[in-house]
């Protein structure tokens, strides 16, 4: 059985929380697991208001350390603390991000009941953070105003599924058959090849989620996210506002699509929109010129990732 893979928004606006927008954090599911990107301000509310079990939560990744996307962080942790966790909880995130957290721990007094690790992120490159048995999460570099990543999760091949009637009719070794499963043809000790062509279903498209959290339009960005499923690009400012855009490091929805478009990407989410704009119909509408399979987030929504076939 296919696992799910989805990603519900928590937060999507920018530096500040209004017209009913918080700050960025979203959790991702696959499976049974659960990441949370980014920790603005208010993640611990909405994570109830959306009714998500934070408990199930093992893994956190924070982008760069601007306020609205890790100021929920301590809050969290010590939420945490406070029910009695005893989970390990690692956090990936930039150099100081640690420093940040022990200190507010160690001047509060606090002494967490459960392990927390971690492990810094790297700027530069595409670097691999975890790899669990059906996904992998690496880091890519985004260009802001201080050291940034955006995240790529990426689904595994997962065991093949084998056409019942075929074993049927030509009954194979065990040996065999665990071969098969892991995509791998088998010869039988009688010199007879066993592929995994006749025995196997094709294996369904792998999927792919990119989170780019803050960075301004650049064009390099299409190695990292080449072909995913769905892209969650910031678009903090209409194009009337593409100066300013610039000045600050970020990006409008209309570069956001153009991003998406030389991407190949299969669809768009857009977000992290200025506090300037209360609608964000233009915005849509902007950003649908250049690529039209794009929508605007919207919090407590879940979307999920669906392999570009279908």
């Amino acid at each position: 059985m296919i696992p799910d893979f989805e990603v519900t928004i928590l937060g999507n606006t920018s530096s500040i929380p209004v017209h009913g927008r918080n700050h960025t954090s979203q959790v991702i599911r696959f499976g049974q697991e659960l990441l949370l990107l980014d920790c603005g301000e208010g993640t611990q509310m909405q994570l109830r208001k959306y009714k998500i079990k934070s408990s199930r939560i093992s893994h956190i990744f924070i982008s760069h350390l601007h306020g609205d996307h890790y100021l929920g962080l301590i809050g969290l942790l010590s939420s945490y603390n406070l029910a009695k966790r005893t989970k390990e909880i690692t956090i990936y995130g930039p150099q100081g991000l640690d420093e940040i957290i022990t200190t507010n721990f160690r001047w509060s007094n606090t002494k967490l009941g459960y392990p927390l690790n971690f492990i810094q992120t790297n700027p530069d490159g595409n670097h691999v953070l975890m790899e669990d048995g059906l996904f992998s999460v690496s880091s890519f570099p985004l260009k802001h105003r201080l050291p940034t990543t955006g995240f790529l999760i990426s689904e595994k091949p997962g065991p093949r599924n084998l056409i019942k009637t075929k074993l049927e009719e030509n009954p194979i070794s065990l040996d065999a058959i665990k071969s098969l499963r892991n995509g791998i043809d088998f010869q039988e000790s009688d010199g007879r090849l066993i592929k995994v062509s006749e025995y196997a279903y094709p294996q369904p498209a792998l999927r792919k989620y990119a989170f780019c959290s803050d960075t301004i339009f650049d064009p390099d960005l299409k190695k990292y996210i080449l072909k995913v499923d769905l892209l969650y690009h910031e678009s903090t400012f209409l194009t009337a506002d593409e100066n300013r855009a610039a000045e600050t490091f970020h990006s409008t929805g209309a570069q956001a699509a153009k991003i998406a478009s030389i991407s190949h990407v299969k669809s768009l989410l857009l977000g992290h929109f200025s506090s300037r704009y209360v609608q964000l119909d233009e915005m849509l509408s902007e950003a649908a010129d250049v690529f039209p399979n794009c929508i605007i987030s919207e919090e407590g929504q879940t979307y999920p990732i669906i392999p570009a076939h279908e």
